[in-house]
Parts: structure tokens; C-alpha cells; sequence
């Protein structure tokens, strides 16, 4: 191996080591992404570092990308090499390479991040909402409950408080009017909305009015 190493040029040889560090990165990278592992939090913190502008959500230089730059980087610039191209043919081949592999895994990053987001709770959306009591809320907060509420689309079972003078019982119909810092719902006693009474129209027959 390390015979085979030395015989290679030195531009070879810099494109080799690339390579293969960025491929090892590069699966590292991938797999505690995707299974979520601390690793995966370790590389999310750097990035985080590395983007100067966090609020920034489509993120081009983190750190993931530029694994993933040098790894597609090292790996065309071989392939170019083998294919007899000049240096400079190599070094533009694979920095073209090495930026669309940036592009495409921000992109990938980018829709991974927004369907996470698109499932996360926020409990400010379940204000003004109705739903039922399913656990005993007891009178001025001194006993916490649930209530059965639909939310962002999802019926959801969410932990509640009232300042109501009394306590809501299961079954009890409630609206929601606030929610703590914590994640938990301020509720009160309502009505089930009323729905509006369609109205049916008739028409009656052309020769009825001869009638």
C-alpha cells in the first residue's frame, strides 16, 4: 500500500489523501445524521459556528458541506487524473464538482430541517381552540389535567390548568385562552360552537302556478 502510495506524483498524491479523508468524514457524517446520534448534534454545533449569520435557515458553508466538497472534490480530481487530463483541466473539474456537491447537500440538509420543523408542536397555535376535557382539571390551577384538542391539524391529548373558580370535570367543553412558558394550556369553561342551519331551497314546477 505504502509502495503503491510513493510511486504516485505529488498531485496525485494530495488528491488521494483528500479523498480519503473526506469519504471517512463524509460517512460519518451521513449515518449520525440520520440516525440522530450525539455525533450528528456535535457537527449541527459546528456548523452553527461556522454560518455567520444564524438566521440564515438555507445554510451553503457548514461544515457537512464542505465534507462533502472535499470528498467529491478528491474523488473527480483522481478521475481526471487517470483520465490524462492538464492540471489545470483537473483543478477546475473538480472545484465544479466539489461546489454542486455543496449545493446539493444544502439543499438536502435544508428540506430535512424544514420537515422536522413542519411536525414540531407549537403550543401558540392551539390558543383560541376548543376541545374537550379528558382528565379532571382542578379549580384555580391547584390540580393539572388534559384535554382532548386539535391542534395544527392533529386531535392531541395536552396537559391543562384554569383559573375557573371550579373545577372542570371530564367531558367539560373548554377553550383554550393561553398557554405557559413551559408548554402547559390555560383553559376555561365554553359552549361547543354553534353551527350555522343549512337551508334547503325548493323550486317549484313551471305549470304549478296554473294551479
Amino acid at each position: 500500500m505504502m509502495e503503491w502510495f510513493s510511486a504516485l506524483d505529488g498531485f496525485s498524491q494530495f488528491f488521494w489523501i483528500i479523498a480519503l479523508i473526506g469519504s471517512l468524514l463524509f460517512v460519518f457524517v451521513i449515518i449520525t445524521t440520520f440516525l440522530s446520534v450525539d455525533g450528528g448534534d456535535d457537527f449541527d454545533n459546528v456548523d452553527s459556528s461556522i454560518n455567520a449569520d444564524a438566521g440564515i435557515e438555507f445554510q451553503f458553508i457548514t461544515f457537512k458541506n464542505l465534507v462533502g466538497f472535499f470528498t467529491i472534490f478528491g474523488w473527480i480530481g483522481i478521475a481526471c487524473i487517470n483520465a490524462g487530463f492538464s492540471i489545470l483541466v483537473t483543478v477546475i473539474a473538480a472545484l465544479v464538482g466539489g461546489i454542486l456537491m455543496m449545493l446539493i447537500m444544502a439543499a438536502m440538509f435544508y428540506g430535512m430541517k424544514k420537515l422536522a420543523d413542519s411536525g414540531t408542536l407549537n403550543y401558540k397555535n392551539a390558543i383560541n381552540a376548543t376541545g374537550e376535557v379528558y382528565l379532571t382539571i382542578g379549580a384555580n390551577r391547584s390540580k393539572m389535567g388534559k384535554v382532548s384538542i386539535r391542534v395544527q391539524g392533529t386531535l392531541r391529548e395536552l396537559e391543562a390548568i384554569t383559573d375557573s373558580l371550579f373545577e372542570l370535570k371530564s367531558g367539560t367543553i373548554i377553550q383554550v385562552i393561553d398557554v405557559t412558558n413551559n408548554g402547559i394550556l390555560i383553559v376555561e369553561q365554553t359552549k361547543k360552537p354553534i353551527e350555522p342551519i343549512k337551508q334547503e331551497t325548493y323550486e317549484l314546477p313551471p305549470n304549478t302556478t296554473n294551479l
